[in-house]
C-alpha cells in the first residue's frame, strides 16, 4: 500500500535525482497506471527506472506537465497565511449542508443570511451552527434589497437548467424561471463587490457553450465582469477525491482596476487519498468514527467481494460480468462506476449521493459495504462533528450534493486575499 506523498519536502533541495513511483505520479498528473505504462513504454513521452516491479519517474520529466508543476511549486503554506484585514459579510445562497458555507467561514468570512429550500439541509445547518440566520424557503420568495451595500461577497452553488435561447439577447431577463435568474437576482439587489458562483464541470460546454453565453450577459448587465470561468478539481486543495467543480467569480465594475488581484486558489503540496480520510492522519485526528450507512443484500455482497481493492466490474470472473451487468455488457464505454471498489492509496471517486446505487458504486476500499455517512462525510473534508440531519438516505443526500469544505476554504482565502487588496 502507498501513502499520501509529500511532494514539496521532497523537492526541498531541488535534486532532480529524486524519483517518485508509479503510484505517486498517478494521483499526480490524475491519469491511470495503465495510462502510465502506455507513456513509459513510448519512452520519449515519459522515460522511467524499472525496479522491484516498480517504474520510477525523475522529477524533471514531470515538470513538463502543468498539474505536477503546480504541487511542486506550491506556496499553499503562504496562501493559509491570508487573514481578512476586516470583517467581511457573506450572503450564501443554495447552502445545502454548509460545506460551501463552513470552508468560507473557516477562511474569515461571516454569513449574514444562508438560504436553503431543503428541510433536511436546513436543519443541518441550524443543527451545527445555531447562530447562522438560515432562512429556509423558496429564494424566490425573499427580499434580499435590505441588505444592498452591507454585503461583501454572494455564494452558492446555483442548480443549472437549460436556458432558451432563440431569438434572446442572452441577458438578465433570458434567465428567468431558472435558479441562476434568483441568484443574479440576489446580486442586483445586493450589489455585493465580489460573487462566487459554483456548479458542475459540464456548465462549461452545456448547450455547445450557449448555457454560459446566458449567464455571461446577464453578469454584464448586472454591472459585473466575469473572470475566466475555471474548473478546479479538489483532489489538488486538501480533498482526498477528484471531484471537479465549475468556479464563476464576478467583481463588481467599479473595481474592475483591481480585477488582476483575484487569484484562484494555491495547490495544496501533496495529493490526498482515501487512507488520509479514513485514518487517523493529515486530515484527522482518529480513524473514523462508527456511524449509520447502506449495506449490501446478500445477492449483491457476494459478487462485490470478488472484486479487488481498486477495481470494477471488468475484473469479475467473465460468467459473473454477463449476469451482474446484463443487457450493458456489451455496450460500448467503459462503465467504470459499476461493481467500482475504492483504493486507499488513490482520491475517491466523486461522493455521490446514492454510494450503493449500481451505476456509481462506492464501495469501500477493504470491507464489502458501501461507505457509511461519517466516511462520505470525511471524503468532502466535513469535520466529525458536522452532523446531518435525517435518515440515512436524508444524510447520504446531503453530503454528495455538498462542495468539499477544504475547497471551499481554499477558495475563501482567495476571495478574502481580493477583497483585502481592494483598499
Amino acid at each position: 500500500m502507498i501513502s499520501s506523498f509529500n511532494y514539496i519536502s521532497m523537492f526541498d533541495n531541488i535534486d532532480n535525482l529524486i524519483l517518485l513511483n508509479q503510484f505517486e505520479v498517478s494521483n499526480l498528473l490524475d491519469v491511470s497506471l495503465n495510462r502510465l505504462d502506455v507513456w513509459s513504454k513510448n519512452g520519449k513521452l515519459l522515460p522511467y527506472e524499472y525496479k522491484d516491479n516498480i517504474h520510477y519517474y525523475n522529477k524533471s520529466d514531470l515538470l513538463k506537465f502543468d498539474k505536477a508543476k503546480g504541487v511542486f511549486n506550491s506556496k499553499w503554506e503562504e496562501f493559509i497565511q491570508i487573514k481578512p484585514k476586516q470583517k467581511y459579510t457573506s450572503i450564501e445562497l443554495f447552502a445545502g449542508a454548509g460545506g460551501l458555507g463552513l470552508g468560507m467561514e473557516m477562511a474569515g468570512i461571516d454569513h449574514i443570511l444562508l438560504n436553503e429550500i431543503d428541510k433536511y439541509a436546513s436543519q443541518t445547518l441550524r443543527l451545527n451552527r445555531p447562530k447562522w440566520n438560515v432562512m429556509e424557503g423558496d429564494i424566490g420568495e425573499i427580499d434580499f434589497s435590505e441588505y444592498k451595500g452591507k454585503v461583501d461577497v454572494v455564494s452558492g452553488g446555483f442548480p443549472c437548467q437549460a436556458f432558451s435561447h432563440a431569438g434572446k439577447k442572452r441577458g438578465f431577463e433570458d434567465t428567468r424561471g431558472t435558479l441562476f435568474f434568483e441568484f443574479a437576482r440576489c446580486i442586483k439587489e445586493v450589489q455585493p463587490k465580489i460573487f462566487i458562483g459554483e456548479n458542475v464541470k459540464g456548465l462549461l460546454n452545456h448547450d455547445n457553450g450557449r448555457t454560459l453565453d446566458v449567464i455571461r450577459g446577464a453578469i454584464k448587465e448586472l454591472g459585473y465582469t466575469l473572470i475566466e470561468p475555471t474548473v478546479l478539481n479538489s483532489m489538488y486543495y486538501k480533498v482526498p477525491q477528484k471531484r471537479e467543480r465549475l468556479i464563476l467569480v464576478g467583481v463588481r465594475n467599479d473595481y474592475l482596476n483591481k480585477i488582476s488581484n483575484f487569484k484562484f486558489p494555491e495547490k495544496y503540496n501533496k495529493v490526498l487519498t482515501v487512507r488520509d480520510a479514513l485514518f487517523k492522519g493529515e486530515l484527522f485526528d482518529t480513524d473514523a468514527p462508527e456511524s449509520i450507512g447502506s449495506s449490501y443484500p446478500e445477492k449483491k455482497k457476494e459478487v462485490m467481494d470478488l472484486v479487488p481493492e481498486g477495481g470494477y466490474w471488468k475484473d469479475l470472473p467473465e460468467a459473473i460480468q454477463k449476469e451482474y451487468m446484463g443487457g450493458s455488457y456489451f455496450l460500448g464505454g467503459g462503465k467504470t462506476g459499476l461493481a467500482r471498489r475504492l483504493s486507499l492509496d488513490n482520491p475517491s471517486l466523486t461522493i455521490v449521493c446514492a454510494p450503493a446505487m449500481k451505476q456509481t458504486e462506492r464501495c469501500h476500499p477493504i470491507e464489502t459495504r458501501p461507505l457509511t455517512v461519517r466516511e462520505s462525510a470525511r471524503i468532502q473534508t466535513f469535520p466529525d462533528d458536522w452532523e446531518f440531519y435525517g435518515g440515512a438516505t436524508q444524510q447520504y443526500k446531503q453530503i454528495g450534493n455538498a462542495v468539499p469544505v477544504n475547497l471551499a476554504y481554499a477558495i475563501g482565502l482567495s476571495v478574502i486575499d481580493f477583497l483585502n487588496n481592494l483598499d
